[in-house]
């Protein structure tokens, strides 16, 4: 079985990784999978080909002229009847609609995995509005977390489309990962506090910031740390400026070194406002870090409060601020929770178990089976409802 991915990306973000991930272990499972990355004509510096090619993955240029350019399913039919692809697998709005019109011309199977509906903008809620209608037409449909199959369901998806496959991460990267930051914080024996995104509202970064602010007047000795790039940098970075923490937040934009990232941290922190299942967090948990996180999407399901790590409600400032003060006066009892945080992705949300589901799912979509040792069952949204009805 031969699977094509498509995505749309300007940044290698928690969606790329994932499908890196997959890609990578599916191929390893004798499914070749390659990677169709649309290079949209308004981002000529999109590096994410490059950075997925370095991982080993076979990867498949799809010129784009803007957001409708109609050629773009017929690009997607050559490239998909040149390797004799089976199944088209989509990641996002813009690939799912140019992917399901290849599919119709092709007619093979599509799946679509649904990491999250932003509604950013307008521009994006218009063309997430398509999308949702566009999925009731595929083959199938997975969701990152049982809220997003639940408003898949909602929106006019069939129940019996829909399963829940969890994201997984490859959890050698981060085992022993050596700390890379240490040139770039001058730290000095400060406690380092860091944060991974993309930086726009979703991920609630100015509440980072305003935690930050709420730290230092208690104690300067601390250090923060913005991980990501995106069109909200410039507001933030003066936002930092505002605040008066500028001299203790750094703002690195994107970085390639992500394992010796998060082993750059004392503390992790996610403030998101809006989530799926984010891979950052599971990275920041395969890396030993306490974390702290939003209690939005799935992370609650990752993150049982007090288990593994902090939850507090989004855009609460002071809640934020509590939470690391525990962590800041107790390196103990955080290191702690970290090593309990990295057994608990070790058993729940591995890569490889991810993967497993992924290929089931493949070959139902095909009409045939895998022995259930290879490929436990997938989740199926339906079965569960039934179940608990």
């Amino acid at each position: 079985m031969r699977v094509l991915h498509l995505i749309s990306s300007g940044g290698m973000y928690g969606a790329e990784r994932v499908v890196a991930t997959l890609a990578r272990d599916a191929s390893q499972a004798e499914t070749p999978s390659y990677v169709g990355v649309f290079q949209n004509s308004h981002v000529p510096e999109n590096q994410v080909p490059e950075l997925l090619e370095r991982t080993g993955l076979h990867v498949l240029r799809i010129p784009c002229e803007g957001r409708l350019d109609l050629k773009v399913p017929g690009k997607i039919c050559e490239i998909a009847m040149a390797e004799r692809i089976q199944i088209l697998h989509t990641h996002g709005y813009k690939a799912d609609i140019f992917g399901y019109l290849a599919s119709k011309r092709l007619n093979i199977p599509i799946l679509a995995t649904c990491h999250l509906w932003t509604r950013q903008t307008l521009a994006i809620r218009v063309y997430e509005f398509l999308d949702r209608l566009i999925l009731r037409k595929f083959d199938a449909v997975a969701a990152v977390s049982e809220r997003i199959a639940e408003e898949a369901v909602r929106s006019g998806i069939s129940r019996g489309k829909v399963s829940v496959i969890d994201n997984g991460i490859d959890m050698e990267p981060f085992a022993a990962a050596k700390p890379t930051l240490a040139g770039d914080l001058d730290a000095n024996g400060q406690t380092v506090i860091g944060t991974v995104g993309r930086l726009v509202e979703q991920k609630g970064m100015r509440h980072f910031l305003a935690a930050a602010k709420l730290a230092l007047s208690k104690n300067p000795k601390l250090k923060f740390v913005i991980v990501g790039d995106g069109p909200d940098r410039k507001a933030l970075e003066q936002l930092a400026c505002s605040m008066g923490v500028v001299g203790n937040v750094i703002f690195t934009g994107s970085r390639t070194d992500m394992p010796g990232v998060y082993a750059s941290f004392d503390i992790f922190v996610l403030a998101s406002l809006d989530e799926g299942l984010p891979m950052a967090l599971l990275e920041a948990m395969a890396s030993g870090r306490p974390c702290i996180a939003t209690r939005v999407g799935a992370i609650p399901s990752v993150i049982p409060n007090g288990e593994c790590g902090l939850l507090v409600e989004p855009a609460d400032d002071e809640a934020l601020y509590q939470a690391l003060a525990k962590y800041i006066e107790n390196a103990g009892w955080r290191r702690s929770l970290g090593e309990i945080g990295r057994n608990r992705v070790r058993e729940k949300f591995s890569s490889l178990g991810m993967t497993r589901k992924y290929l089931r799912l493949y070959q139902q979509l095909c009409g045939e089976t895998l022995p259930a040792e290879t490929a436990p069952p997938v989740r199926d949204l339906e079965a569960e409802t039934h179940h608990h009805a």
